[in-house]
């Protein structure tokens, strides 16, 4: 192999390198910056016991007004609702 071919494999190795350290400081800036967000809606219940896959009704009188009997009987029992 010649030098210019060895000098431009360096080159184009060095880019290589860099792209991905570049990839890879972006990335990890933005998935910081999602852990730490908060939600901002007005519906939203901050309830510290919560734990994430467990199920909170939202009481916000809004949605109460259009929920069949159904789903209100679910949320009341701590299900998921699965009716409309």
């Amino acid at each position: 192999m010649d030098a210019r071919k060895a000098v431009i494999a360096a080159i184009a190795g060095a880019s290589m390198l860099g792209g991905v350290a570049l990839g890879a400081a972006f990335s990890a800036g933005s998935s910081a910056n999602a852990a730490t967000n908060t939600p901002t809606s007005g519906n939203t219940r901050a309830d510290a016991s919560a734990s994430p896959g467990v199920f909170v009704s939202n009481e916000d009188p809004a949605h109460e007004a259009g929920e069949s009997a159904e789903r209100e009987a679910q949320e009341n029992a701590g299900q998921r609702p699965t009716v409309p």
